[in-house]
């Protein structure tokens, strides 16, 4: 327990303090690979194409279909500056076997995507066949030895990076989610909207999975349990909104889950992304420091009512 009655996330692990790798990114000429391109992995690949430059050299992609593969090798390389001023990674397509040959893996597959006017919790409801493509894809790169990251980005993102860990052994500190980020762009949205969460702009967080069990926080020194509710609904049902009008909400999930913060993820910087705390994969603030070769996890002193937010969550993880 911290002074004047605050918790820290470590709490929840106390064995750790910090995750240390045995993968050590390059400083240039990073490659990355990406598995599907479906209407999510297609707008990921979009984002890091024109994002991607001076950060990433290559982007290798996979489709079952190999017409969509050279579709995209084709039209995302056709995507550029018109004078060369600015540099974007090329596109190029793999064979399966070459999905390992690289820096970063990241796994967009998904079968089972509920349909439009699916009620309900439509992440864990894509649990038991996403868990299954995903651990073929684990155990291949256990047996190429792979030492780069492992990134899920298909839902629902924390429960596969366990089942991504438990299918292969891989290092916990090589297998990451992206989910996150996009719930806290879609608490911001509200917060731009209602001025009752005008906090979370400059003081909020988000924790906890790409799901039912997100923990919004309106603001870590100035904590509202009731106000920080009520956005973390809001936040969680955003998806909804989108469903309601007859679209599927992949877009933002795609960039601000995907694209930008794989970027922040592969250039040391601060960002929203599932790390392994012990038991389960969770999402939280953290970063890759280089020097050290470890994950560092941001750790605040955390109110109590938060923090037992932020357990629950944990709890139901690891069940």
């Amino acid at each position: 327990m911290r002074e004047d009655n605050k918790r820290s996330i470590w709490e929840l692990a106390p064995e750790k303090k910090e995750i240390k790798m045995e993968l050590k990114l390059p400083e240039e000429g990073l490659k990355v690979n990406l598995l599907a391109l479906g209407d999510v992995g297609a707008t990921l690949l979009l984002g890091l194409k024109t994002l991607g430059g001076g950060i990433i050299d290559t982007i290798g992609i996979f489709d079952v279909n190999p017409d969509v593969m050279a579709r995209y090798e084709i039209e995302m390389n056709q995507v550029g500056w018109p004078f060369g001023e600015r540099r974007t990674p090329e596109v190029v397509c793999l064979a399966q076997e070459e999905l390992f040959d690289c820096d970063m893996f990241i796994f967009c597959a998904s079968k089972a995507i509920p349909p439009i006017g699916t009620t309900g919790d439509v992440r864990m409801m894509q649990l038991e066949a996403n868990s299954k493509i995903v651990s073929i894809y684990a155990k291949m790169a256990a047996e190429r030895n792979y030492k780069g990251i492992f990134a899920v980005v298909s839902d629902p993102v924390d429960n596969l990076c366990k089942a991504a860990l438990d299918a292969s052994g891989l290092d916990p500190a090589q297998i990451k989610g992206y989910g996150l980020g996009v719930m806290n762009k879609r608490a911001e949205y509200y917060a731009r909207r209602y001025e009752r969460f005008g906090s979370y702009l400059s003081e909020g967080r988000a924790f906890g999975p790409h799901g039912r069990d997100l923990v919004i926080a309106n603001s870590i020194e100035d904590y509202d349990d009731e106000l920080s509710r009520e956005l973390t609904e809001l936040t969680v049902e955003a998806n909804l909104r989108v469903r309601e009008l007859g679209f599927k909400p992949y877009i933002a999930p795609a960039l601000s889950s995907g694209a930008i913060s794989i970027l922040l993820t592969l250039s040391g910087e601060w960002n929203y992304s599932s790390v392994y705390l012990g038991e389960a994969f969770m999402g939280i603030k953290n970063r890759i420091n280089k020097e050290k070769n470890v994950v560092e996890v941001e750790d605040l002193p955390l109110p109590q009512e938060l923090f037992v937010r932020i357990e629950r969550a944990y709890e139901n993880l690891k069940r």
